[in-house]
């Protein structure tokens, strides 16, 4: 007879690709399973739920009807425990925050060696108004006790890895999650409605400036604690390590980053980029967790040189990427087109990758392969022979040659 399996026999231990082994199997269903945003995407303010960045470990909870059953509950070192539903949460005086989520894992797939993971490129990223309620006056109404240190938040979703069965937990510093200035959330709609259920429907932690495994889904529990938490997605997962061996430094804070908006039309299996000559608009977003992103710059020539591009951010919302744009005179050849950001404290993107074994922090800079040529003097034709549209939005049939 066969040994009896266990959990290790389903859950491999975390590991690094080879020097010429492609993505798995697993791998693709992993990316099957969740999405990034589509970078043309980055032209709204707020992301459409549908467009933003998914990242979900184990399933997606199935929450019936209106979720008025749910219960969120807040115990461990406090005075007053709470037992709130979904209806006692919006009695409370609404907040909304929007706030810029980036997965630790966006760039992953861009490291060498590659950490064998959610194989994201740069698309792990989306912005939202989320609303709810302050997890800073929840705490406080509950009543924090002398000598506690962190909040433990328990979501819905169970699973195992790396051979731990476990509910997806994580926690914070009571010096984040109680500071009211910090933004931290227990919201229940995102851009004006319910949460969807791949955004943690009925209820989820938002936390402004850290990556997105912060940002709990499916809330259902907040327990205070007097000591540090050490649970996998805190001790063992989520942090820094050049080693397996090595106990790492936490992921926490969202390294700065900027992103384009793709230009002209795309290849459809390269994605490079085709723009004509002349006057080409180049915009995008550009965010930190550390502080406002002051600066970006722009290269056309192989990081040469920089441009810097106009920065248009909004103060009252800080947590939020900001917005830039330049205009770029394109002449015919191919051409490398790198966005970097800097932040107000001082933090800049690498123009090479900053390696660990988990794959985590990647803001190495952002790099769009565009190909500049000549429109003939016919125009270019579809395939059912109709002029094909202009990158500049006009309508050819419209457009004298």
């Amino acid at each position: 007879m066969d040994a009896t399996p266990d959990l290790r026999d389903v859950s491999a231990p975390g590991r690094l690709a080879g020097p010429d082994e492609g993505v798995s199997t697993s791998e693709l269903a992993l990316a099957a399973r969740n999405h990034g945003l589509p970078l043309e995407a980055l032209r709204y303010d707020t992301t459409p739920p549908g467009l933003h960045y998914v990242l979900v470990h184990y399933d997606i909870p199935y929450v019936d009807g209106a979720a008025e059953d749910w219960r969120l509950t807040l115990g461990g070192r406090v005075a007053r425990p709470l037992t709130l539903d979904p209806a006692a949460l919006r009695e409370r005086p609404a907040v909304t925050h929007r706030v810029t989520l980036e997965c630790a894992g966006n760039g992953r797939a861009r490291l060498a060696p590659r950490p064998v993971s959610q194989p994201w490129l740069v698309e792990a990223v989306g912005t939202a108004d989320w609303t709810g309620v302050p997890l800073a006056v929840l705490l406080a109404e509950a009543g924090v006790a002398d000598g506690a240190v962190e909040a433990v938040f328990t979501g819905a979703d169970h699973g195992v890895e790396r051979g731990t069965e476990q509910d997806y937990r994580r926690s914070l510093p009571l010096s984040v999650a109680a500071d009211p200035s910090r933004g931290v959330l227990v919201a229940y709609t995102m851009n004006g409605h319910p949460l969807p259920p791949q955004h943690g429907h009925p209820l989820r932690l938002v936390v402004p400036g850290w990556y997105g495994m912060a940002s709990v889904k499916w809330l259902r529990d907040i327990t205070v604690t007097d000591t540090p938490f050490t649970g996998f997605q805190q001790a063992v997962a989520y942090r820094y390590r050049q080693a397996a061996d090595d106990p790492g430094e936490p992921v926490d804070v969202i390294a700065p980053r900027a992103l384009m908006i793709p230009p002209g039309f795309p290849d459809f299996m390269s994605r490079t980029r085709v723009v004509r000559p002349g006057a080409v608009p180049l915009s995008g977003r550009a965010w930190s967790g550390h502080a406002p992103v002051v600066r970006v710059e722009l290269s056309t020539d192989g990081e040469r040189t920089w441009t810097d591009a106009d920065v248009i951010a909004d103060p009252d919302r800080p947590w939020a990427w900001a917005a830039w744009r330049l205009t770029w005179t394109a002449v015919p050849g191919a051409y490398t087109l790198t966005a970097r950001a800097t932040d107000a404290a001082g933090h800049t993107q690498p123009l090479t990758a900053p390696w660990n074994r988990g794959g985590f922090g990647n803001n190495l800079v952002q790099r769009v392969e565009v190909v500049c040529v000549e429109q003939s003097a016919s125009g270019l034709s579809t395939a059912d022979g109709r002029a094909a549209p202009s990158t500049d939005g006009r309508d050819p049939e419209r457009v004298r040659p």
